[in-house]
């Protein structure tokens, strides 16, 4: 079993992929700005923060993985790209990082353009996504001595479409996954199990792979 991380451990990806772990008897912190009320029986909660990487690779002392699920999004807009970069240069060399991304890199075909430059993308949304593009590419392009995964949701993840866990999903590579009718979604517990499963069977090392039906 491995000792897991998972910064953001609270949000709505980070929560899913506590709840995932904790249930396959992996030893799981949950690493927050503050210790909810609502917890994961199993979980360890500390507080932590990516703002402050010198105490956060302090608490994250002993891990295997570490998992950032922390989007781009409210006060933390231009700030999560240079502290995942921080935090790598600090981690122990043998530590796997992990990276919850957004859709917005998928590719839309093999070899086609990215989600994030097409039309139909919100524009309210790009500094989010570019973002985490930019964490994409400081990964590709760190040390060979990294090993590293980063997960695409599918463009239809999030608290607001919860859905349920069915154990199940598919892997689309670099390009975004769809159903027969184009739309694309996975639930929070199902993008849970895609992520425990990279980590119990990694299968992405040094790579990135979109996830959705």
């Amino acid at each position: 079993m491995a000792r897991i991380a998972v910064i953001g451990g609270t949000g709505y990806a980070g929560s899913h992929i506590v709840a995932e772990a904790v249930s396959r008897g992996h030893t799981v912190v949950s690493v927050a700005r503050s210790v909810p009320a609502e917890r994961v029986e199993g979980a360890t909660y500390v507080e932590g923060t990516l703002l402050d990487v010198p105490s956060l690779v302090a608490e994250l002392e002993g891990v295997d993985v570490v998992v950032s699920t922390v989007p781009a999004r409210g006060d933390m807009v231009g700030q999560v790209r240079s502290n995942v970069a921080e935090l790598l240069a600090e981690l122990p060399a043998h530590v796997r990082v992990g990276v919850i991304g957004g859709a917005g890199g998928s590719l839309i075909a093999p070899g086609g353009e990215r989600l994030v430059d097409q039309p139909s993308f919100t524009e309210e949304y790009k500094p989010e996504a570019l973002e985490a593009i930019g964490i994409l590419e400081d990964l590709q392009r760190g040390p060979a001595s990294r090993d590293w995964f980063y997960v695409h949701p599918a463009g239809g993840f999030g608290f607001w479409n919860p859905g349920e866990r069915t154990g199940t999903y598919r892997d689309g590579g670099d390009v975004l996954v769809t159903d027969g009718d184009g739309e694309s979604y996975i639930s929070g517990a199902d993008l849970g199990v895609a992520v425990v499963d990279e980590i119990e069977d990694p299968r992405h090392s040094r790579e990135r792979f979109t996830v959705g039906y």
